[in-house]
């Protein structure tokens, strides 16, 4: 609101005058929940993929799908037992110490006291565990626009089932390309029945075989699906998701959402320019 109030700048932005006066910061708090309620982030998300529709720039058949690991905003100290007794006083109300030498930190035992929705997640073996949200996106491999995203809560099977749910939304698609974790029979059965072929590199154990990867459609899959890891790259630096700044997983879905928007804006104004 104070910059509101000498920012020539954000006056003309939100149609105010010099010399009108700005609002009071309560009535910015009550528009922001309006926000959330009146569904504004999917509304701009899809108001944006449909100029990228009418100027052809979707294939609307051939999608590449992955997810990303969002630091949450809170920290370990944080992560107590659902069922411990109050807290004593802390050694240092600024940075309290917290023990957890011998007690298994998992999911169903603690929660965060400050983000409850978040959940502990490593991205690997040997990979330290953190408080995290998962950010899904399912890109058109034609122009490496985001057809389709969101965040979850960060649970071992979160990508398959967060993959599947927006591959439901694409009632054309045919092919999906994505990285050897999503290399599961469950999910390969389950797109078979909505006849979508499933295009990832094969583990040892694979559930891929020789019926997908013979086609030349599947080396040009491996190569599309690379630029979702740019998106998620730009949504972390430019888009400020390298650490989340909102709390809850309504919250996080909302600025994921909204920011997967603007990076699609940005990427539409690149392909206009050029065609």
């Amino acid at each position: 609101m104070e910059e509101i109030d000498y920012s020539i700048l954000f006056r003309w932005f939100i149609g105010l005058s010099l010399d009108d006066p700005i609002w009071s910061p309560t009535t910015f708090s009550k528009n922001r929940d309006r926000l959330l309620e009146g569904e504004i982030a999917s509304s701009f998300f899809d108001a944006v993929l449909d100029q990228a529709r009418a100027a052809g720039l979707l294939s609307d058949e051939h999608f590449t799908v992955d997810g990303t690991m969002l630091e949450a905003w809170a920290s370990l100290n944080s992560f107590r037992r659902k069922d411990a007794e109050p807290p004593q006083p802390p050694d240092d109300p600024g940075n309290p110490t917290v023990k957890f030498h011998g007690e298994p930190r998992k999911n169903d035992t603690p929660a965060s006291t400050t983000d409850p929705d978040a959940q502990l997640y490593r991205k690997g073996h040997g990979k330290e565990a953190k408080l995290a949200y998962l950010g899904h996106v399912l890109l058109d491999n034609r122009q490496g626009l985001v057809a389709n995203v969101g965040a979850t809560a960060a649970t071992g099977t979160a990508e398959r089932n967060a993959a599947l749910d927006r591959l439901l939304t694409a009632s054309r698609a045919k092919t999906v390309g994505a990285d050897k974790n999503f290399d599961v029979a469950g999910l390969v059965a389950n797109l078979r029945e909505l006849e979508i072929t499933q295009q990832v590199p094969q583990k040892t154990r694979r559930a891929i075989d020789r019926r997908t990867t013979r086609h030349a459609g599947y080396a040009v899959s491996q190569r599309k699906r690379k630029p979702i890891e740019q998106v998620f790259g730009w949504m972390k630096t430019v888009g400020g998701l390298r650490k989340l700044r909102h709390r809850g997983g309504e919250l996080v879905d909302w600025i994921v959402t909204f920011t997967a928007a603007a990076y699609n804006l940005i990427r539409l104004r690149s392909l206009l320019l050029r065609a």
